[in-house]
């Protein structure tokens, strides 16, 4: 090798911490302009916004947190931990036109004219609710469902007061009853901040636990309940057998009965 091709080498290697941030930047930017990308952007600019408008002193917040319940585990993007309760928050980041109500199990996003389903986000948080309720051992009225669209979205059809698309902080400082005590509060933070970093919680086991719950003949993935043999009796599947949750009309999973 003559001494042209080595200065060409030393001056190559010499570069290579550029080299090396110019391919963790275009890999950073690939990734934010993916789907998975612009809904983790979305949720850290709600977590950031969050931290920065809310009194630390007062709101302790934990976000992405997956605990573990009787019925398996379930992953909430945010909770906030204060004297006037715990605000369990379920973010979204959908574009778009948006239509529902608290009772239907799905809601429509309208985007250029093509129409999808999701599920809806209430009835989603209140399986956070009720498995929050249930790792803590307290009622379920101290905690408080918060859905919020970080997209560019607007509600086309009346949406309830929890449900946002703006105005977060100030909702969240609407809350002025004290529900718990100081000591509460730092215990159930405790408690959060502990599970969060216990290592056998990720989000490997969380996917895992969703298609164990989903698979399952006797509880309801949805929210928890019991499943119950019931017969249709209406329809192309009248006198057919089906498996529904026993929190029917409040809930209404219904699975085939194999």
């Amino acid at each position: 090798m003559n001494n042209m091709s080595l200065g060409i080498i030393k001056g190559i290697l010499k570069q290579w911490p550029f080299f090396l941030f110019l391919f963790a930047a275009l890999t950073l930017i690939l990734f934010l302009k993916s789907k998975k990308g612009k809904g983790w952007a979305g949720e850290k600019a709600v977590a950031t916004g969050m931290w920065l408008a809310l009194d630390s002193k007062i709101y302790r917040r934990i976000d992405d947190v997956i605990i573990y319940t009787s019925s398996g585990t379930t992953q909430t993007d945010h909770i906030v931990v204060s004297k006037y309760g715990i605000f369990v928050v379920e973010t979204k980041n959908i574009n778009g036109w948006m239509f529902g109500n608290a009772q239907e199990d799905q809601w429509t996003q309208s985007i250029f004219g093509n129409k999808s389903r999701f599920q809806n986000p209430l009835k989603q948080n209140y399986r956070h609710i009720k498995s929050l309720s249930e790792f803590l051992n307290i009622d379920d009225s101290l905690l408080h469902s918060v859905v919020f669209f970080i997209g560019d979205c607007t509600f086309k059809t009346p949406m309830p007061p929890n449900v946002l698309n703006s105005g977060i902080v100030p909702y969240i400082r609407e809350f002025k009853q004290v529900i718990l005590t100081d000591e509460q509060v730092g215990d159930i933070t405790a408690r959060l901040l502990s599970v969060k970093q216990d290592k056998a919680f990720t989000h490997k086991t969380h996917m895992e636990s969703i298609k164990g719950r989903y698979a399952s003949k006797t509880t309801c993935p949805k929210c928890g309940g019991q499943l119950l043999k019931r017969i249709a009796k209406r329809g192309a599947h009248a006198g057919a057998s089906f498996l529904g949750c026993a929190n029917y009309p409040r809930c209404k999973y219904v699975t085939a009965d194999e």
